[in-house]
């Protein structure tokens, strides 16, 4: 029984209601890619250089990244030549395996917030401009506090236009306390903010930063001076340092990562409108190319939408036709 089957046997069983969601949202995604894959297990019999060409266009069109490609092709053509793989129906199982396999690499990964033992849990939010930071923190918050938590948010993009305001408005929607401070230099807003959250017993912080990336020295300053503020008052802390992703802007998202990954430690990466994409194939080349894993992905546009993320939903929900046209 492959990995596949075991997904398809767990999930037709349980959680459905999160299942249905990754189902739902990658239907752009596999529509594309599954379908593609189907007409080409069907067009080749046997598996040849030709198939391995036109396999590898599928991929590299949902986004995979052509690195990631060539390293899963290679990794494909070992197990088919090891196993004496003949025709091309019965490679289909073997490509959801390498899937998972080159997601995981053999490593345990970690999918949940670290949380501080003592005092507050700190969490940055890094990113460019308009990739869903805020949007971001105010879903995050309204999960957190439906299970009890005591969440404040700040307002460390003290910059763009509109990003307090913005933030305000979800904390009015998910009825968080919001720290904020007009023109002011990112670093003492996050001192107040965390100053309120040590003394008045918050359990989790969200911060927001600002998200230029046109002069990464300024950047990477900025967020040196941050993480020294936040460490001054909350020892070990920020404990996550989360990159928001638009998943919609593809290989620019790669290249986005590698850039902050350069700059600060990212500890998870947040992917979101997943479900705005047909090439969500993004979520292996991130993993594959910076070696950060995917802790959350957006998949609606309502403040429940924002989802834990998870290999085993994503892969079924990537998949779950694969054998409709057989």
């Amino acid at each position: 029984m492959g990995i596949f089957d075991k997904f398809k046997g767990l999930f037709q069983k349980e959680n459905k209601e999160e299942v249905d969601k990754y189902d739902i949202g990658l239907e752009k995604t596999r529509k594309e890619f599954t379908s593609k894959l189907n007409l080409l297990t069907m067009k080749y019999n046997r598996i040849d250089d030709a198939y391995y060409e036109e396999l590898e266009d599928i991929l590299i069109q949902a986004d995979i990244g052509v690195n990631t490609v060539i390293r899963f092709i290679d990794q494909l053509k070992n197990r088919v030549k090891k196993e004496n793989i003949l025709n091309a129906s019965a490679l289909k199982e073997v490509i959801v395996d390498e899937m998972f396999i080159i997601y995981v690499q053999n490593q345990i990964i970690v999918n949940k917030i670290h949380y501080s033992e003592e005092g507050p849990t700190v969490i940055l939010f890094v990113g460019v401009n308009g990739v869903g930071k805020t949007t971001t923190i105010g879903k995050l918050a309204h999960q957190l506090k439906e299970k009890g938590k005591k969440v404040l948010l700040v307002a460390g993009d003290t910059f763009r236009a509109g990003a307090i305001e913005q933030l305000l408005e979800w904390g009015e929607k998910v009825n968080c306390d919001v720290v904020s401070k007009e023109n002011a230099d990112p670093a003492s807003v996050i001192y107040d903010g965390l100053e309120k959250a040590r003394q008045e017993s918050y359990d989790v912080v969200l911060i927001d930063t600002a998200g230029r990336l046109q002069n990464k020295v300024n950047l990477m300053n900025e967020l040196d001076k941050i993480n020294k503020v936040v460490g001054k008052i909350i020892p070990n802390a920020p404990h996550e340092t989360l990159l928001v992703i638009d998943a919609t802007t593809g290989q620019n998202g790669i290249r986005q990562a590698e850039s902050f990954k350069e700059i600060t430690n990212i500890t998870g990466i947040v992917l979101t409108k997943l479900d705005g994409t047909a090439k969500g194939g993004i979520v292996l080349a991130i993993k594959d190319s910076v070696g950060i894993p995917v802790k959350y992905v957006g998949l609606g546009e309502q403040k429940e939408d924002l989802k834990v993320f998870d290999i085993e939903k994503y892969i079924y929900g990537l998949f779950k036709e694969m054998d409709d046209a057989e």
